[in-house]
């Protein structure tokens, strides 16, 4: 990095990064614990204070940005495990994305192609639902025309990356119908009406997990609610503000608050903790936008998680004791730091007649999904897997069941490896639910 760039970089850092919420950082350390990356490798660097420590550094002239600050902002999971844990409240997942925004301004460590991706996937794919469908399309085909078996075969996938072969692998049956191709946008409460809510459908979830969109809307009516899914939203623009765009972020969250508000909805309703945790969250992400501050407030206060909003708004669903089994929870990051929900799924799943919960070991601690980390940073995304499927097994649980896509492909992916051809499977916690309704 040149000192011209630096300098620049560490200017954007001091524009961007809420001074108040570095020095509010008392260098206490109860946040190392409950850092995975400084679970892993014991380097103060690696922990929230290690880099909380860099960046104030940066924006006082003590050190210029370099290769490794970037470095180190990247490594950082986003999983937010160290708020609970900060007796000062740091807002750090606050932090690290503002440190993302402006290294994404400067950096030069992008690659040329890797530049051209960001950009298509950003900003000419991710936000525009017709072409997240094309790209559904494209995948089914690929799945069920025989080119997906020709590709293994010969094992072009895996000439890119050894770590996309393994996900390939895993990947379930891509839908080309949407939840609104298959539901239209308005399904009504089945019996008692006791409330109306939108349905936030996501973009992968529901290119990918289609039919647990589909399951999710059919809960929803059976415990009394009429659901809204507004055509006109979009994606929730969670990938964009833990990569630094946060621009189209807040771009996105705009389009998202005004079609949730035409629809007229008491809650909006996600089922991937990822994309909940930014929708609870547009207020700050527009706190300084004064036209939409007021608009930011009222779309975060109303949104809920599936298994919240089914425990305390709903009526209880008539759930049919199932053949007896062994259940286990892996937490989705956001759900249970950012959303503070961690508790709803497991209330759910320990009612279900016939099932053994078995809390897991660390079952709070990051998986190494983490949105697309598991593709930039495979080397310690694949460390924390291993030892997360080393507590998963130790439960002899037949599913492990997760809220969140990005932690299902995970923990599909751990399977896999560390436990093929065992009755254990990775299931969303929507699915595993409607099957016992």
């Amino acid at each position: 990095m040149s000192n011209a760039t630096a300098k620049s970089l560490q200017e954007s850092l001091k524009l961007k990064l809420d001074y108040d919420q570095l020095t509010n950082c008392m260098r206490c350390g109860f946040c190392l614990p409950a850092c995975p990356t400084f679970k892993e490798t014991g380097v103060e660097a690696e922990s929230p204070r290690g880099r909380i420590s860099l960046m104030k550094a940066a924006v006082d002239g003590i050190m210029e940005p370099n290769v490794r600050f970037e470095e180190q902002m990247g490594h950082c999971l986003g999983c937010r495990a160290c708020e609970p844990a900060c007796p000062a409240d740091v807002k750090y997942g606050q932090l690290i994305e503002q440190a993302r925004d402006a290294i994404e301004d400067h950096t030069t460590q992008h690659r040329t192609w890797v530049k051209g991706v960001r950009k298509i996937v950003f900003g000419q794919l991710f936000p525009h639902q017709n072409r997240m469908k094309l790209l559904g399309k494209g995948l089914r085909f690929y799945q069920k025309s025989g080119a997906q078996t020709l590709a293994r075969k010969t094992g072009v996938v895996g000439l890119f990356s050894k770590q996309m072969s393994a996900m390939e692998r895993i990947l379930p049956e891509a839908a080309g119908k949407g939840v609104v191709d298959q539901l239209g946008t308005r399904v009504p409460a089945i019996g008692e009406k006791v409330g109306t809510v939108g349905m936030f459908r996501g973009c992968l979830m529901d290119v990918l997990f289609t039919e647990t969109n589909r399951k999710t809307v059919q809960l929803l009516a059976k415990a009394g609610f009429d659901v809204v899914i507004p055509e006109a939203q979009n994606c929730c623009g969670a990938l964009h503000a833990h990569s630094g765009e946060m621009d189209q972020a807040k771009q996105l969250a705009r389009h998202n608050i005004r079609a949730f508000q035409e629809a007229g909805v008491d809650y909006i309703v996600s089922n991937a903790g990822g994309c909940g945790a930014i929708l609870v969250e547009y207020d700050h992400l527009l706190h300084d936008d004064a036209q939409w501050q007021e608009q930011a407030k009222w779309f975060a206060s109303r949104v809920k998680d599936i298994s919240t909003i089914l425990l305390e708004k709903g009526r209880p669903l008539p759930f049919t004791e199932g053949p007896g089994v062994r259940i286990t929870y892996q937490d989705s990051c956001h759900l249970r730091n950012v959303m503070k929900a961690g508790e709803s799924p497991r209330k759910l799943l320990k009612q279900m007649p016939g099932a053994t919960f078995v809390e897991m070991k660390d079952a709070g601690s990051c998986c190494g999904s983490a949105g697309i980390y598991n593709l930039t940073q495979p080397d310690m995304a694949n460390t924390i897997l291993d030892h997360k499927m080393d507590h998963a097994k130790a439960t002899e649980a037949h599913y492990i069941v997760t809220s969140n896509p990005g932690c299902l492909l995970q923990m599909k992916l751990g399977i896999d490896k560390h436990a093929p051809g065992s009755p254990m499977q990775a299931v969303h916690i929507v699915d595993f639910l409607y099957e016992r309704v």
